[in-house]
């Protein structure tokens, strides 16, 4: 992975501020670290005498983001937020805006808490496709171990507050000068310093060292001939529209890679194991529909079917979503996203992109492994993420 640093334009930066911000677009060029909205930043500082956590607002795009895409936080706030052994989703959301320095900056991302109680200036957070794919295998806790052994390895927990509060407790006696990063099995990546090219060159080097070991023991060979279809692409989208209750534009992928992806022995179990990273399922679902058949509405009755069944397993007092999937595989032929833009849809089509080359490395390394269902429905609907989607 190339570093894209460049000391002269770094040179142009006239505060801590502007080269968070320069750091966090260089992070954001790169679809293999973060896509659409992913990943946070933060910079440590003093404003008029009080300790303040400049950290990226909820939803912001890294490659993109400017200053007033920063979120000013008290820092004492955020860091006792961290000790609390419950802290529900309004409190926390509460205590933040309240600890804000201007009311009308955006929300605080949902890993302020992290943030603050990394002890050190600069905080980059990644969701590194090298990363998640080492670490959604079947024996990617060992495999990160051996990569990273300077590192701190925590093992899936809600984001947020819980995902705090856990580092909280493991980092208490901890030497934070002793690690080299955080990384969240089935999530992402932590990186740090008091200097910002030295905090974004520890990112690029841990993720190359990922990209290295995936090539040496991971290396897919796609190979897949074009197959002629007879699919009437304006009955899909009549009929998802009917289903979605909204138009529907779509995104069609039938590289080499969705091609070879969608030609996969047993491709109904082998396409539904779940989301890549967590916040991904947002945007996809937790599986696709798969259509090994012509029956359109039949597979869509299907799926619907099995949707309401996993939403009424979970459950407790939430509003089930649309039932409807929000992409589809066609055996042996393409991928097809839906959304109501087609710039929805392209963003869905990018995450499955990702997801696809992941699944198939993640299987090379004994096979791909998720988070569960039931931890796919708790950020499914959790509040904090929908509300992504809503701005």
């Amino acid at each position: 992975m190339d570093n894209l640093y460049r000391d002269k334009e770094a040179a142009k930066c006239k505060s801590n501020l502007d080269l968070r911000v320069y750091t966090s677009n260089l992070l954001g060029l790169n679809d293999e670290l973060v896509l659409h909205g992913g990943g946070n930043t933060s910079v440590k500082g003093d404003i008029d005498g009080v300790d303040v956590l400049h950290v990226k607002g909820s939803g912001w795009n890294l490659a993109d983001i400017k200053a007033e895409g920063f979120a000013p936080v008290r820092l004492d706030a955020l860091r006792e937020m961290a000790k609390e052994e419950h802290l529900s989703d309004a409190e926390m959301v509460a205590r933040q805006h309240a600890a804000m320095l201007n009311s009308s900056a955006p929300n605080p991302s949902v890993e302020a808490i992290l943030h603050a109680i990394i002890p050190f200036k600069f905080v980059d957070h990644t969701h590194a496709d090298a990363i998640v794919t080492i670490s959604n295998s079947v024996d990617g806790d060992e495999h990160i171990v051996k990569l990273f052994p300077d590192f701190l390895i925590v093992d899936y927990v809600m984001p947020g507050f819980e995902l705090a509060h856990k580092v909280y407790e493991m980092t208490k006696n901890l030497d934070w000068n002793s690690i080299g990063g955080i990384i969240l099995h089935n999530h992402g990546i932590f990186t740090f310093d008091d200097d910002a090219k030295v905090s974004y060159t520890k990112m690029i080097d841990a993720v190359s060292k990922a990209e290295q070991f995936l090539d040496e023991h991971a290396t897919v060979e796609i190979a897949h001939k074009y197959v002629h279809s007879d699919c009437d692409i304006a009955r899909v989208v009549n009929t998802m529209s009917e289903y979605k209750g909204h138009d529907v534009h779509i995104a069609i992928n039938q590289t080499p890679l969705a091609a070879f992806y969608a030609s996969q022995q047993n491709l109904r179990e082998f396409a539904s194991r779940g989301v890549l990273t967590p916040e991904h399922i947002i945007r996809t679902k937790r599986v696709p529909l798969i259509m090994e058949d012509t029956n359109l509405i039949g597979g869509l009755d299907r799926y619907v079917t099995a949707y309401e069944e996993y939403f009424k397993k979970y459950a407790t007092d939430e509003m089930m979503l649309n039932p409807a999937p929000n992409y589809m595989i066609i055996k042996n032929l393409a991928v097809v996203s839906f959304g109501r833009t087609r710039e929805e849809a392209k963003i869905i089509y990018d995450i499955v992109e990702h997801t696809m080359l992941a699944v198939l490395r993640a299987d090379k390394l004994g096979g791909y492994k998720s988070i569960s269902e039931k931890e796919s429905f708790a950020m499914e609907y959790w509040e904090l993420e929908q509300a992504k989607l809503k701005k």
